[in-house]
């Protein structure tokens, strides 16, 4: 088995900094008011829940979360005249934030995917995972201060992980706090979501979208990508690593055409996801595909958003000028999906979904003309 610190993490995109690592949080304010206000108020509650889509912050805030519930201690909140912290921030060379970032404070529990006996991520996060909880509450307050525990993501954890789970949420030590990322919290046990107090981190936008791909280390057009990824800096940056914008901009040109395809063209954009080492290739093309559709749906419905990329617009309006023909195209693009991973589940060829799902657009298109 590889050696732990080679081993691939299961909520770190390739070449992105780890959430434990990012120190600027863009775009939550709201969130991270909240959260203070109960702290600093006294009602600091024992399990919260961070929501939203991914790649907008959740696993930085709880990381951030983590940082100052660890450095800063439990009666500071106005009681018994020690100042209320004015803010969640934590100075980068402060001993936690450093500790922290080294996987070395012993205040910290962070639960996730592990691994299996050749060290390959697992899928879900298994019990044996979560029975870590026994001994880690097991210290007591003199050995550990503020305990916390990191779940990311608990919409991951399997049945008996999650039992596992709610029975610390239902009996907590003193000074606890759990902490956990869910992506779809509507797949977690019902009482699992009563027992935390939930923020939802919205995407982002503008200036804070800019600055978080910057500090992501992408270099894009911020506002297209913006677009492309509906506010989620992690899907910018899985789009900028795998040429999604360029992909993009060849299916808006192939569409074009509509309601007659260039074949040709087509054929080779399907044929570019077959073949070994082109699996992120065909799901980056189902992906953009589907927000295509979604895309025209919504600038129906809703009226055009900023374009992606340039004459998108026009197409659009073209394709879709009204709410009815924006239902149609929805209910395409949730059917092509399903379809098209159904197929790949069971090993179809990818260039052939692929082309399938062009050639159904383009007889929607015609049937609308």
């Amino acid at each position: 088995m590889a050696e732990p610190d080679t081993l691939p993490e299961p909520d770190r995109l390739d070449d992105a900094p780890h959430p434990r690592e990012t120190l600027r949080l863009y775009g939550q304010d709201e969130a991270e008011a909240q959260f203070l206000d109960a702290h600093n108020s006294g009602r600091l509650h024992h399990g919260w829940l961070l929501t939203g889509p991914r790649g907008v912050g959740k696993a930085t805030l709880a990381w951030k979360l983590a940082r100052f519930l660890l450095a800063t201690p439990p009666d500071a909140g106005g009681l018994f005249g020690t100042p209320a912290p004015a803010t969640l921030d934590i100075p980068d060379d402060h001993p936690v934030a450093r500790r922290l970032r080294a996987g070395a404070d012993g205040g910290l529990l962070h639960l996730r995917r592990g691994h299996d006996e050749k060290g390959r991520l697992r899928q879900v996060i298994r019990v044996d995972e979560m029975r870590r909880l026994h001994g880690f509450f097991g210290l007591s307050a003199a050995d550990a201060g503020r305990r916390v525990v990191l779940v990311d993501a608990a919409d991951e954890m399997t049945p008996n992980a999650a039992n596992a789970l709610l029975k610390a949420l239902e009996e907590p030590p003193p000074d606890a706090t759990l902490l956990l990322v869910a992506h779809r919290p509507a797949r977690l046990l019902p009482t699992i979501r009563s027992r935390c107090r939930t923020l939802r981190l919205a995407p982002l936008a503008g200036d804070d979208f800019a600055a978080a791909l910057a500090q992501a280390g992408v270099e894009a057009d911020s506002a297209a990508l913006a677009e492309l990824s509906s506010g989620s800096v992690g899907a910018a940056f899985s789009l900028v690593r795998g040429g999604g914008a360029e992909l993009y901009a060849d299916l808006t040109a192939l569409f074009a055409g509509l309601p007659r395809l260039d074949r040709p063209r087509a054929l080779a954009l399907a044929d570019a996801t077959a073949g070994r080492g082109n699996e992120t290739r065909f799901h980056l093309t189902l992906t953009l595909i589907e927000q295509f559709l979604a895309r025209l749906a919504r600038a129906a419905i809703l009226g055009p958003r900023p374009e992606a990329v340039p004459g998108e617009a026009a197409l659009m309006a073209r394709l879709a000028p009204n709410a009815a023909a924006a239902r149609r195209f929805a209910a395409l693009a949730d059917r092509l999906g399903r379809r098209a991973r159904q197929g790949h589940a069971v090993n179809l060829d990818p260039a052939s979904l692929v082309l399938d799902m062009i050639l159904q657009i383009e007889a929607e298109a015609r049937a609308l003309s």
